[in-house]
């Protein structure tokens, strides 16, 4: 039978009662001969539980000791999950990622895997057992307990589905699938069979939340056939692959859209070499990350210059501005914090043409105004006036025939 790595993330272990029934979801897969890996996230609010334990210790908290910390909730849950196994009456032995061993590099908070030792886990499946280890974390070279940062469970679970050549990695959350766009935003949103790692990588990192990007890069990277799942409801689920033939039928794959931007603009900016760097390096040196950028040149020999930001760093971001306009001798730095990005993704935008204009003209029809677009290959983002996001997220699902299972 198959070799599956399942990763159940924390409301799928948030109470014993949960926990146990994952361990009778768990218990019936292996009964059918499958050999299984389960990697667990700690139990919903116990990491920030811990979190606020160590605020009350130290205000700032070094990270090694952090990690120590942060590394128990999993253990919890590893720990309670092979009991309820064991109750059930299937053999389960469980591991922390020290003990597997997980090796990763010594960014304590965000560490990076390096490698994984995969022996003890080949011995325990090759007699039987259900293996459950502990997202989320590994260990360094000299021993310390190291975390893997946001969504480090998942990127626990597909890095242990790469070491153990798995057949699929299945996540287990609180949706059944990736949907065409968040179905509160749209009750037409439909679950997709399929999609790719590029565009799921292209959801996730504008704003879809259902997987880490993190965990898909590393997918994609070692070929790791990904699929999502709910923990409380039968279904296939999405499987997440490389493209084939048959998904290029399929223009727009999804949807998807980022509430948490911000829009700065510093205008009649002398346009000289260099100026770009001028105006974006006093922002990267205070580690605030840039999303979309526009520059246009005026006819005085002037340039406006536009970017986005996260909406927390907006402030922030703002009075940098306004040193760097002193300094360059800029007319002026306006800001918008009421502002949404918007996009379609698919991996049929590169065999057809049509599919900008299309999504711009059906905006346009809703008198929404564009305010920045961004492309690439496989994406179009535009940024709209936060109040237009549900108009403009169902106008284009209906344009693309989204809601419509099978697609022209």
């Amino acid at each position: 039978m198959a070799l599956y790595v399942y990763k159940f993330g924390g409301t799928s272990v948030g109470s014993v009662e949960r926990i146990k029934a994952v361990a009778e979801k768990i218990k019936k897969a292996h009964d059918q001969g499958h050999q299984l890996v389960v990697v667990v996230s700690a139990m919903s609010g116990e990491t920030n539980r811990l979190t606020a334990l160590a605020k009350e210790m130290q205000a700032q908290p070094s990270e090694r000791e952090m990690d120590v910390l942060l590394s128990t909730g999993e253990q919890v849950t590893m720990s309670l999950l092979s009991m309820a196994l064991h109750a059930l009456g299937c053999d389960a032995c469980s591991y922390t990622g020290s003990q597997v061993k997980i090796l990763t590099d010594s960014s304590h908070t965000k560490a990076r895997i390096q490698d994984i030792d995969d022996h003890k886990i080949r011995q325990d499946l090759e007699q039987g057992r259900v293996v459950v280890v502990a997202g989320f974390q590994g260990v360094d070279e000299k021993g310390n307990i190291t975390t893997l940062g946001r969504g480090g469970s998942d990127t626990t679970a597909v890095a242990l589905a790469a070491a153990l050549k798995a057949d699929e990695c299945h996540i287990y959350t609180d949706v059944d699938g990736v949907y065409t766009t968040d179905p509160r935003i749209e009750p037409k949103a439909r679950r997709l069979d399929k999609i790719t790692f590029e565009e799921m990588l292209e959801m996730a990192s504008l704003g879809s939340k259902v997987l880490q990007i993190r965990s898909v890069e590393f997918a994609g990277k070692y070929n790791v056939a990904l699929r999502v799942l709910s923990s409380f409801k039968e279904g296939n689920g999405t499987l997440i692959t490389y493209e084939e033939s048959q998904m290029e039928k399929a223009l727009i794959s999804g949807i998807a859209f980022n509430r948490d931007e911000a829009k700065l603009t510093v205008t009649g900016v002398p346009d000289l070499p260099g100026v770009a760097s001028k105006i974006l390096g006093p922002i990267a040196e205070q580690n605030i990350e840039v999303d979309m950028i526009i520059q246009n040149i005026a006819d005085d020999d002037t340039t406006d210059f536009t970017f986005t930001v996260h909406r927390n760093d907006y402030q922030r971001a703002l009075e940098i501005l306004k040193k760097v306009c002193q300094e360059t001798g800029a007319r002026q730095v306006t800001g918008a914090d009421n502002i949404v990005k918007v996009s379609i993704v698919g991996v049929g935008m590169r065999s057809h043409a049509g599919i900008a204009s299309t999504m711009f003209k059906t905006l346009a029809d809703e008198g929404i105004n564009i305010q920045m677009i961004s492309t690439s290959e496989i994406k179009i983002s535009v940024v709209v006036d936060e109040k237009y996001l549900e108009l403009a997220v169902r106008s284009l699902h209906s344009v693309f025939g989204l809601d419509k299972k099978e697609q022209a």
